[in-house]
């Protein structure tokens, strides 16, 4: 679905990616994981061309570089980290910038604000201020603004997440992570999401990639990636490893 050949991103002479070759699949949520400036963002907005690249990033075939902007728009969506809005728009205004690359009626847009709202857990927020939104609650917002945007892609459409459960209580960011899992699962995305806490990677993630110093060290299945040796590696800590008697999975401590 996803292939990603030689890509480099430089600042100045310094390199701060570089990916040899990288491939995501639909129906699959895929985590990349590594220390803090091992190119997790650069390569999110590599892939979404935020940011100037080498290489090639092919979707479906065809380099992004050369789909129209509408139909890119339809089919890559990218939750930042934090989104910044000085505007007094309502949450449901913000969502509804999702509506962009679509052709709907309005009745048929505001059905399709209130599902996506009511996917995310903020349609209860609908007419409050976004500025005086906790963080959390934009990240909802913002996240149904993107599944908005995504919601008429004719092929599988790219779920690009930069650490979005990293504004949530406990509880939600359970239901964000399994959310993100069953639009992979039964609406056939693929998502790439870079996440911190190494026991979520490997509750909900199928796949995951590490990073490190710009570079693809090691992918994979969670377990294979995340034993205590190469959590040691890269993270400098090693941890102990415990399998759950009521699932089988292993947690890390």
């Amino acid at each position: 679905m996803l292939t990603i050949q030689n890509l480099t991103c430089k600042a100045g002479r310094k390199t701060l990616l570089s990916v040899a070759n990288m491939h995501l699949s639909t129906q699959q949520f895929n985590a990349v994981i590594g220390p803090n400036g091992s190119g997790k963002s650069t390569l999110l907005k590599a892939i979404s061309g935020d940011i100037l690249s080498q290489g090639k990033v092919i979707m479906h075939g065809l380099n992004l570089s050369k789909w129209s902007p509408l139909e890119r728009a339809k089919h890559v969506g990218v939750l930042p980290q934090g989104s910044q809005l000085s505007f007094p728009f309502t949450a449901a205004e913000v969502v509804a910038l999702g509506l962009t690359p679509l052709s709907l009626s309005q009745r048929e847009a505001s059905l399709k604000i209130q599902q996506e709202m009511q996917r995310t857990d903020c349609f209860h927020l609908d007419n409050k201020p976004y500025p005086q939104l906790s963080g959390g609650e934009k990240q909802r917002v913002q996240l149904a603004r993107v599944l908005l945007q995504l919601s008429q892609a004719t092929k599988a459409p790219l779920l690009l997440l930069d650490e979005p459960t990293s504004a949530q209580d406990l509880g939600q960011q359970h239901a964000m992570l399994s959310l993100t899992r069953e639009l992979c699962k039964e609406k056939g995305y693929a998502a790439l999401a870079i996440l911190h806490d190494l026991n979520q990677v490997l509750n909900y993630c199928d796949e995951c990639y590490v990073l490190g110093n710009g570079e693809l060290q090691r992918q994979g299945k969670p377990e294979f990636c995340l034993t205590p040796e190469q959590i040691e590696i890269y993270w400098g800590y090693r941890p102990e490893t415990v399998r759950l008697s009521e699932t089988g999975r292993v947690a890390i401590i």
